[in-house]
């Protein structure tokens, strides 16, 4: 039997061009295609893309080695978490001066694991950090290095309004920010204390933000944290002061002013210039009260009662990293096992950066 065929026009993805309509017989329908002009088409194409492609390369050549600013050239960028242990790094931001010898970039984060992750990764030059971090980090082998305190005391350790006593808490949840932090340390302190341990409360990790409400709502106990979430749950009324964390630890230290240790490498004097502009921020800051209330209500959304409150536990006068806090961070670390290999004081604290 003979077909006969059908006229078919075939949509090309580089044009829209006719077919030649062809009688077939007994067998599928074929089309002869206009070769050089879908050949001419493509050529044209690959041309333009690899031009759009060698295009791009230049401009990102251009744009990675053009002289950069002078703002650039003094541009330190700083990650924090909106607490008031990191008031010294607002400070420092707030205090800067157009023609002085830092730019101070902030860089908001809202975990610690991701905040790491950028100085681990070089994303920003410095933290504020929780201390522990940048020794566990010091530890795994990334070069990173501290160089200040973020603060002196600060801790708080909150419970319901139902819990007496330590012996109280067995059974129940109790929160802290992160296991590698001053806040885990004390929590164990205060278990050994007491006769207890690890597997008689529930610690579990929780964002501080979240804390205050899940005490209100029972789904924790109580929790160790830095201000201002503990005057947070205050406020609410939900909570009370529970252990002196000075009494845990004495001279307890928590946050630190660390950096990438690449950026120090290639940028020594602005790393250097940097911490004292830091340091001098702190001694600002003991030196004006008020101006800690209007720094923190600025970079801190809470209401002027609770950074009242939270500011009256914490001090930003003596920031240094001394080798004895250090030795009695590590000792604490490794007694709860969060490290194994304790890194060298001068692997982790670069004194070169000190004013």
């Amino acid at each position: 039997m003979i077909f006969r065929t059908r006229c078919f026009e075939t949509l090309f993805h580089l044009g829209f061009r006719k077919v030649r309509k062809w009688h077939v017989s007994k067998s599928p329908p074929c089309y002869e295609v206009e070769r050089g002009e879908v050949m001419k088409k493509t050529w044209y194409l690959i041309i333009g893309v690899v031009l759009l492609v060698i295009g791009g390369m230049a401009y990102g050549y251009h744009e990675h080695h053009k002289p950069k600013t002078a703002q650039e050239l003094k541009t330190v960028r700083v990650a924090y978490l909106p607490i008031t242990h990191a008031l010294p790094v607002f400070a420092t931001k707030e205090l800067e001066t157009a023609d002085g010898p830092v730019h101070v970039e902030l860089v908001k984060y809202g975990s610690w694991p991701e905040l790491m992750d950028a100085l681990n990764t070089g994303k920003v030059d410095a933290a504020s950090v929780l201390v522990e971090l940048g020794v566990k980090a010091r530890e795994q082998g990334i070069d990173v290095r501290a160089a200040a305190l973020g603060h002196t005391e600060g801790n708080i350790i909150i419970v319901n309004k139902d819990i007496n006593s330590v012996q109280d808490l067995k059974g129940k949840s109790f929160a802290i920010p992160h296991k590698q932090s001053t806040q885990k340390i004390l929590v164990d302190c205060m278990l050994e204390q007491a006769g207890l341990s690890e597997k008689d409360v529930q610690i579990v990790e929780m964002s501080p933000p979240e804390m205050p409400s899940a005490l209100s709502v029972g789904q924790i106990a109580g929790y160790s944290v830095a201000e201002p979430f503990g005057s947070l749950a205050l406020e609410m009324g939900t909570g009370k002061v529970f252990e002196d964390p000075d009494h845990l630890w004495h001279d307890n230290i928590c946050c630190a002013l660390v950096f990438n240790g690449q950026f120090v490498d290639e940028h020594h004097d602005l790393a250097k210039a940097f911490t004292k502009a830091y340091l001098d921020a702190g001694t600002y800051l003991d030196e004006h009260p008020k101006a800690q209330e209007e720094i923190s209500s600025k970079y801190m959304k809470f209401n002027d009662q609770v950074i009242e409150r939270s500011l009256k536990v914490i001090g930003f006068k003596d920031l240094a990293l001394t080798e004895d806090r250090y030795n009695a961070l590590v000792h604490h670390m490794t007694h709860i096992d969060l490290i194994k290999k304790v890194p060298a004081y001068s692997e982790f604290v670069d004194q070169s950066l000190l004013p």
